[in-house]
C-alpha cells in the first residue's frame, strides 16, 4: 500500500506542470503551425487568464496556504481552463475579460492594431520570410 499511496502522490505532484504548461504549451505551438483563428484564440485566452491566475495567487498566497484543497481546486480549474472539450478559457475570455480590456484599450493602440493586421493581409508584404528577416535582422543603433 506504501508503494500505490508514493506513487499517487508523485503522479499528483507531477499533473500540475503538465496540465498548466506543458500541455498548453505544445497546443498552442500547434495552433500556430495551424490554419485556424479559433485555436489561437483559445491559447491566447489561456496565456492571459492563466496569468491573470498565478499573479493572483502570488498575492494571495499567505491566505492560501491555509487552505489544504487548494492545488487541486487550481489543478481542476486549469485543466477545465485547457482541455478543448470544455474551452473554458475561452468561454471565460469571452463572457469576462474582454469586456474590461475594451474599457481600458484606447483608439490609438486600436487603430495601431488594426493597421498592423492590415499590413499582414496585403498580398506584396513577403509573408512569412520578410516576418523572419524583419526578426532576425539587428536594428541599427546610434549613440550620438
Amino acid at each position: 500500500m506504501g508503494k500505490l499511496w508514493t506513487l499517487i502522490i508523485q503522479l499528483h505532484s507531477i499533473a500540475g506542470p503538465v496540465v498548466t504548461l506543458l500541455y498548453p504549451l505544445y497546443a498552442s505551438v500547434v495552433a500556430i503551425e495551424s490554419q485556424s483563428k479559433l485555436d489561437d484564440e483559445q491559447w491566447l485566452a489561456y496565456w492571459i487568464i492563466y496569468s491573470f491566475l498565478t499573479l493572483t495567487e502570488m498575492v494571495l498566497q499567505p491566505i492560501l496556504e491555509w487552505i489544504p484543497i487548494w492545488y487541486d481546486v487550481k489543478l481542476l480549474t486549469v485543466a477545465w481552463l485547457v482541455l478543448p472539450q470544455f474551452a473554458g478559457a475561452a468561454y471565460l475570455y469571452e463572457r469576462f475579460v474582454r469586456e474590461h480590456i475594451r474599457k481600458y484599450i484606447t483608439e490609438k493602440e486600436y487603430l495601431y492594431v488594426n493597421h498592423q493586421q492590415q499590413s499582414k493581409k496585403s498580398p506584396n508584404n513577403g509573408g512569412k520570410a520578410k516576418k523572419f528577416v524583419e526578426f532576425v535582422t539587428p536594428k541599427k543603433v546610434s549613440f550620438n
